[in-house]
């Protein structure tokens, strides 16, 4: 047998492919991984926010396009461990509701072709894994579950809790975050963590976030039958004359082109790569680009309607670990909106060096704000409201072969108005908040283009070859041999962090391919 010939190659070591490379790693079979990037640099630059985000140290500088040909530079990130490298690590399961059909101010999301109760056991497996800390019960839409989280939940700094109870004091039910975050609050001199102010957005110096590069990767390397290749990117997948089976996998390395096979290949670049990779995988048996009989590959991109918000107030917020709080008084609408409209959740710290780029909003006629006193006095949130699945935003290829990313916003109106709910509950919670200068000082800006942290979609699955490109199992309906296990999956995006359900589903797919193998 060649040495390039594996039992299974994953490509991408992310939240699906790292995952499910750990899955399987303990089976014994020659898995080979591939990841297009490097290991993410151990540097005292991962806890400095100018270089996190002013100059964008760690994101690609490679350009992507939108649908009128404008270039602009992604903000993901291409390293083991792939955008979990640099996420929050709030880890949230989607709503029973949200596998079902569900009719929204836009449009209807539509049913997954699976159940919550499918992924539930999967749910609880991710959490432990990722060391989710929590408090089952507080999240008034949480879904069935019966096994407490793996941890307490993070307690909240003294600022933190004011918010906390200024919310609940309103008739609100605020809960504890879900983190996947290496802390001993009882023991802090053992703790990896120490709850510092560059968590969300930064990588980890420590090592303290679940990530899948120190939560996966590493461990599945310790077994012998497992090859890691960096620098390694999958350019193209070949199949054999009945285009039934993939048969090649073509990799820019070192310079040079080297040639892979497996008996399965699993595809686990992201939603936007995964999807310009079978795009560029076109041939004689896949005219339209590898697994696309239905012309569904790239199509229904989502990426969620997303914004960050800084409340700034007179009365300091010295807290550095933020993301503590989560809010779903509203994931399925308010009093006066019978649709659904989204989550809140808090962000890491912001610092002086991040608001840089923004500085020209935080400027107001008649009111001098420095970037040191909007960051020493805000309070900041995350709000998602979930975008419907539309065939038209989608990833195509640029005649060069580069990524083409066309997309529309849709299902605005639910995030306006669960902004303007969060701004009236700010206004009432403890320590001055009605006192902002001026009333009310609000720094929102919705996620751009650019933004693909949240990328879902590309790649269906579903029972109907006609309208998806994977089976329930996240096989491609046109081939044998070929999965793809990352978010292409999601046939829609929920209002809820990605993260914990493409896990879930790597695990789930992980016991899939075990039973395929034996």
């Amino acid at each position: 047998m060649s040495d390039h010939h594996y039992d299974i190659a994953i490509i991408g070591t992310g939240a699906g492919g790292g995952t499910l490379a750990y899955a399987l790693a303990p089976s014994g079979k020659r898995i080979l991984i591939l990841e297009r990037g490097g290991w993410l640099p151990r540097e005292k630059e991962n806890w400095d926010a100018r270089a996190v985000f002013a100059q964008e140290r760690y994101h690609t500088k490679e350009m992507w396009y939108d649908r009128d040909g404008r270039p602009f530079r992604p903000g993901t990130n291409y390293y083991v461990g792939g955008n979990t490298k640099v996420y929050g690590a709030v880890l949230l399961r989607m709503r029973e509701r949200d596998f079902h059909e569900v009719r929204h101010h836009d449009g209807v999301s539509p049913a997954w072709p699976l159940r919550y109760q499918d992924f539930a056991p999967y749910y609880t497996r991710a959490e432990r894994l990722y060391g989710v800390h929590g408090h089952r019960g507080t999240d008034p839409t949480e879904p069935p579950c019966d096994d407490p989280y793996p941890f307490p939940p993070v307690k909240h700094e003294p600022r933190m809790q004011e918010i906390f109870d200024g919310l609940r004091g309103q008739g609100l039910r605020p809960y504890p975050l879900p983190v996947g975050v290496r802390l001993d609050e009882e023991n802090p001199h053992l703790s990896p963590c120490i709850k510092c102010e560059t968590f969300d957005g930064f990588p980890c110096l420590v090592n303290a976030k679940y990530d899948a590069h120190t939560t996966c990767i590493i461990p599945a390397l310790q077994h012998k039958n497992v090859t890691l290749l960096t620098h390694a990117l999958a350019m193209r997948l070949e199949t054999d004359p009945t285009g039934r089976e993939v048969t090649a996998i073509l990799v820019q390395r070192n310079g040079a082109t080297e040639e892979y096979s497996a008996d399965i290949v699993v595809v686990a670049c992201g939603a936007v790569n995964s999807a310009a990779l079978l795009l560029r995988s076109s041939g004689d048996r896949h005219p339209h680009g590898l697994a696309n009989s239905s012309g569904q590959v790239g199509r229904h991109y989502m990426c969620h309607n997303n914004s960050a918000i800084l409340a700034v107030s007179r009365v300091p917020n010295p807290s550095r670990f933020t993301k503590t709080i989560g809010l779903n008084d509203f994931y399925w609408g308010d009093d006066d909106f019978d649709y659904p409209m989204g989550h809140i959740q808090t962000l890491g710290k912001s610092l002086p060096a991040q608001l840089e780029a923004d500085a020209p909003s935080i400027r107001i006629p008649g009111v001098r704000l420095t970037l040191e006193y909007v960051a020493a006095h805000s309070i900041d949130w995350w709000l998602t409201t979930e975008d419907l699945p539309d065939p038209a935003n989608r990833v195509e290829l640029t005649q060069e072969g580069a990524i083409m990313l066309s997309y529309t916003p849709n299902n605005t109106e639910p995030h306006r108005r669960l902004l303007a709910r969060l701004r009236a509950a700010m206004e009432q919670v403890a320590g001055g908040m009605s006192h902002f200068i001026p009333q009310s000082v609000y720094l929102s800006k919705m996620i751009p283009l650019a933004g693909v942290a949240h990328q879902c979609g590309t790649c269906r699955f579903g029972t109907d070859p006609r309208t998806s490109v994977l089976d329930v199992n996240c096989r491609a309906h046109d081939l044998d041999n070929l999965y793809v296990v990352d978010s292409s999956f999601f046939p829609s995006s929920s209002s809820v962090n990605p993260s914990l359900t493409i896990i879930a589903n790597a695990l789930r797919v992980g016991d899939h391919l075990l039973d395929r193998l034996r």
